[in-house]
């Protein structure tokens, strides 16, 4: 996996960007992907889950934003991010 700062220096529009849309949905889905594998060893682990559902949804409404806004932006982060085929 990608640390944070390979994240941020991937999708970053500018060269001191950390914030923008874009960054955000790359550092989010680093996260999701690091708490799915987290609970395929602790099945049980529920309070882990809660963060993973209000990441997950926190994803959706950052792409839902960009796809709005920014059509050509919404395109690139999915393909560099793999997200829909």
């Amino acid at each position: 996996m990608k640390l944070k700062k390979e994240v941020i220096k991937d999708l970053a529009i500018h060269k001191k960007d950390v914030g923008s849309t874009a960054v955000q949905i790359g550092i989010l889905s680093q996260k999701i992907n690091k708490l799915s594998e987290h609970f395929k060893k602790f099945k049980k682990d529920k309070h882990s889950f809660r963060g993973l559902t209000k990441s997950v949804n926190q994803r959706k409404r950052l792409l839902t934003y960009l796809s709005r806004n920014d059509p050509k932006m919404y395109n690139d982060i999915l393909k560099k991010l793999n997200l829909r085929k």
